[in-house]
């Protein structure tokens, strides 16, 4: 997807979020913000916003000395997450479609976005999955797909809804599923630590794409990353910014997320808010 011109202050609006994580310093804020300025200023007309965004993080990290702004949030998701798995779980199960009702609330949990906002509500993640339908909706078509698929490659998104991901992979019922994170910290993106807090690692092998996003040509990735992308044959993307990298993918991929922003809401043809799942080059 390419980058709309909201793109820009949204990119800035997250650096001084994250600054302020970091530190209580002003200064130091402020040197933040000129140094995203500056950032921002270099970006190509043609670029996607997962071109930059890491760019725009690392000088947050680089200016504040701070390796994980966002690590007391993630920490704090993650357990937030847990403590209503076992409800959920047990609710998800009497269900007529226990997968289906797991697909939607993986997508609810996508709301656990620190790109979008600093607070969750995990209770009402609950509700909207069990209330709502999807916007954007290729159950069928992800169904026959997975029925046929021996090797599937999950791209996890965020620190909290990890757990409820955990739930939607124990119903895909795979028993060679590798799930992608990220190798280091970015916004409250999940990584290794993340997978391991809630119970993915007991599922799944675990890999990291090592260049913090998954580029549809794979610069830079890590071996088994690419491995696993081009061998898999189904892959599930998690989030708007696996939605950002991978639109224009030819892979057999899925997206599930909720439509957070109007920019992402209008490439999808959905209203914000919208639970998704979409099969990649449909509509």
């Amino acid at each position: 997807m390419k980058a709309y011109l909201d793109c820009y202050p949204c990119l800035l609006r997250q650096a001084i979020q994250a600054a302020r994580l970091a530190t209580s310093d002003e200064g130091v804020q402020h040197r933040v913000l000129r140094e995203v300025l500056r950032e921002l200023q270099g970006v190509r007309v043609d670029a996607r916003p997962v071109d930059f965004a890491p760019s725009v993080h690392a000088a947050v990290r680089r200016v504040t000395g701070c390796d994980d702004p966002y690590e007391a949030l993630k920490s704090s998701s993650n357990e937030r997450a847990l403590a209503v798995y076992p409800e959920v779980s047990d609710v998800v199960s009497k269900l007529s479609d226990p997968l289906l009702g797991a697909a939607k609330l993986a997508a609810a949990g996508n709301i656990a976005d620190c790109a979008i906002a600093d607070q969750f509500d995990f209770d009402a993640v609950v509700r909207k999955a069990m209330a709502e339908e999807f916007g954007l909706d290729h159950y069928a078509l992800f169904g026959d797909e997975l029925s046929r698929a021996d090797r599937i490659l999950y791209l996890a998104d965020n620190a909290g809804e990890i757990v409820f991901d955990r739930l939607f992979i124990e119903h895909l019922k795979c028993r060679n599923l590798t799930v992608a994170v990220k190798a280091s910290p970015l916004l409250n993106d999940a990584t290794e630590v993340d997978a391991q807090a809630a119970g993915i690692c007991d599922l799944a092998e675990i890999v990291t794409n090592e260049n913090g996003w998954p580029q549809p040509d794979l610069a830079d990735a890590s071996p088994k990353f690419r491995d696993g992308f081009l061998n898999a044959d189904l892959i599930i993307a998690k989030g708007q910014g696996n939605y950002e990298a991978l639109s224009d993918s030819d892979a057999n991929l899925f997206f599930l997320l909720t439509a957070k922003c109007s920019v992402v809401s209008g490439d999808l043809g959905v209203n914000v808010g919208d639970l998704v799942l979409m099969k990649a080059g449909e509509r």
